[in-house]
């Protein structure tokens, strides 16, 4: 009796005070409220915050797991991302966040694509992120890996342009792609606040140049490139840059003005040359810079002063 009389006070809260619980869910656990009467039957389809992560249907707990595994795992994703966006009523209840977590396979991220781009063109959506994983770890990538990978993206990216459009965060792992693919996707994502590299590559003779008017994060973590120059971030504030390669000052500052937090990490090895944090960071005015390097050579620091 008391359990009845507790599960009909739960049942008796606002909408809006349940529908607060069930957004401290995953997407999958929201969904199976649904079962538990009437009352919460309509719930999942209102909640604001929707992520939505490949581990969470993975019974292994992303353990080891052969390709035909993999299939059928994104598939179910791709499944179940279609079923709970369809069920939503076109603008009646904003999404606040619909986040994103899946491989990169070639007929399942264009099927995500689609799906996440009919959700956009119907209803509200303030902030979508994808997190594109791939089946191997980056330690585990030889060099014919990043170029799968990097084509399989571009494919990807090439079918689903209006989606990409409006994302507004991008996480992307173990991809080779070329200096004009890495512009595409910086000019195609408009509405892109953050944006991630991991273990990405182009050839550490690129120059490549970012320009963004609403990237407000950035994160390349070791990836082989060759210069990298902020030319152009107005709403930059944080940037994130490790393991790089270069043989020369890897990173260059241009028009960053609420540039106030900077990380730099790396291990110094004997052929790098030394980074001159006076000249570095000379035409940048920041607020909280971290440094971490090690091994065998410790990084030059020269008179340096923060506001």
């Amino acid at each position: 009796m008391q359990n009845a009389d507790l599960q009909d006070r739960i049942s008796q809260l606002p909408d809006d005070i349940l529908l607060a619980i069930l957004d401290g869910l995953n997407v999958r656990d929201a969904a199976r409220t649904s079962l538990l009467s009437k009352r919460w039957r309509p719930l999942p389809t209102m909640i604001s915050h929707l992520t939505i992560d490949v581990s969470d249907f993975d019974p292994k707990s992303m353990s080891s797991f052969s390709d035909d595994e993999l299939g059928r795992i994104n598939a179910t994703v791709v499944k179940a991302t279609k079923s709970i966006l369809a069920c939503r009523k076109s603008n009646e209840h904003t999404i606040s966040l619909l986040s994103m977590r899946f491989y990169l396979r070639d007929d399942d991220c264009i099927s995500f694509g689609h799906t996440v781009g009919h959700v956009m063109a119907t209803q509200k959506v303030e902030m979508i992120e994808f997190t594109i994983l791939t089946e191997k770890d980056d330690n585990q990538c030889i060099d014919d890996d990043f170029i799968v990978y990097g084509r399989r993206f571009a494919l990807f990216f090439s079918y689903c342009p209006n989606t990409f459009g409006g994302l507004t965060g991008l996480q992307l792992e173990n991809l080779r792609f070329g200096e004009p693919e890495i512009i595409d996707v910086l000019n195609t994502c408009k509405r892109l606040h953050y944006l991630r590299l991991y273990n990405c590559s182009s050839g550490i003779s690129t120059f490549l140049e970012v320009e963004h008017l609403q990237l407000s994060e950035l994160s390349i973590i070791n990836c082989r490139f060759g210069i990298i120059k902020l030319s152009s971030l107005p709403k930059l504030t944080r940037m994130i840059f490790g393991g790089w390669i270069a043989f020369q000052d890897p990173l260059s500052f241009g028009h960053v003005p609420l540039l106030e937090s900077v990380t730099l990490t790396n291990v110094g090895l004997s052929w790098h040359n030394a980074v001159k944090l006076s000249k570095f960071l000379s035409n940048i005015s920041i607020r909280d810079l971290t440094l971490d390097f090690n091994s065998e050579k410790v990084y030059q620091c020269y008179s340096y002063s923060s506001i």
